[in-house]
């Protein structure tokens, strides 16, 4: 196994936006390597404490060897962000004083070839970020329908060619089971015109809608958003790394939501809906990373990061 490497996107930026303190409790949700977590509990030395998340073995026990300075400090749980609520339950805590999301696939698991996240190698088709999974890259390649494909493709990958492709698809598992990234590649790009192959990877967009699909990325984001927002104490402040636009989408809307105060008709003399709000928007437009950045890290090119603030503590 390759050692762990993954480079935390917009460290700067994102440790400002948790305003962190030292006493504070703060919940990263995916904690990959441990680059954002470490410097959470480095800058909230000597009592912080966080509480982490993540469904990669490898990229807990990197977490785990990397935080070990901070021991007694952090408690990391093979789980999903979005069951937060169970997470702070065992951990013991109600009240956060800041939350940490980064969305993006790590730099390991695009680069340890046999995870099957990248276009850019031949692999076995997996993308699965817990291996323990049972839906993997190759059941959803083989096993949906066309339409299905097509709808996933359109939908999670935003491919103007998603109907080209997964017609391609059903065509070419007729002949022989799909197994290998090389293999969906190639029928990617006999999916897409020429002229329309240049620019970003041609494979980018359905490579990410089937990752989507396999580790159930968007389901219950919304929920997990809001819930984690109303688990904040008055003052503090959730992060959030998007990495395509669905989700940077949903982030926005839900931020919004809670950002809005009465929404009763003009008209009325008082307000009847009781709606208080919850957040104020950090930033108004998400950040996106230095140029310096980019050129140490390519892969922080399509990051946005959306901050706000707890305005009042949610009973």
């Amino acid at each position: 196994m390759i050692e762990f490497s993954h480079l935390p996107v917009m460290l700067e930026e994102c440790m400002e936006g948790l305003a962190l303190k030292d006493g504070g409790v703060y919940f990263d949700g995916t904690v990959g390597g441990g680059g954002h977590s470490f410097e959470i509990l480095k800058r909230t030395a000597p009592n912080g404490r966080l509480i982490a998340t993540d469904l990669d073995d490898n990229a807990i026990a990197a977490a785990q060897k990397r935080l070990s300075p901070f021991s007694g400090r952090f408690q990391i749980y093979k789980s999903n962000y979005k069951n937060y609520a169970d997470v702070l339950q065992q951990a013991g805590e109600d009240k956060l004083d800041g939350v940490m999301l980064d969305f993006g696939v790590s730099s390991f698991q695009l680069d340890e070839t046999s995870r099957g996240f990248s276009y850019m190698k031949n692999a076995p088709l997996d993308m699965r970020m817990d291996p323990q999974g049972e839906l993997t890259a190759e059941s959803v390649v083989n096993g949906y329908s066309e339409e299905a494909l097509f709808q996933i493709i359109r939908d999670y990958g935003e491919e103007p060619f998603a109907k080209n492709i997964a017609k391609n698809i059903a065509a070419e598992r007729k002949k022989g089971r799909i197994t290998e990234s090389a293999q969906l590649v190639s029928i990617i790009e006999k999916s897409i015109p020429a002229k329309f192959r240049h620019g970003a990877p041609f494979s980018r967009k359905t490579f990410q809608a089937i990752r989507i699909e396999v580790n159930d990325e968007l389901h219950g984001l919304e929920e997990a958003v809001r819930g984690l927002s109303r688990k904040l104490k008055k003052g503090g402040r959730i992060c959030i790394l998007t990495f395509h636009s669905l989700e940077d989408r949903i982030v926005k809307n839900v931020f919004r939501e809670l950002e809005t105060d009465c929404i009763c008709d003009k008209s009325l003399p008082v307000c009847v809906c009781g709606k208080k709000k919850e957040l104020e928007i950090i930033t108004k437009k998400p950040l996106t990373a230095t140029q310096e950045e980019l050129e140490k890290n390519p892969r922080s090119k399509s990051a946005k990061l959306r901050i706000a603030e707890r305005v009042e503590e949610y009973n």
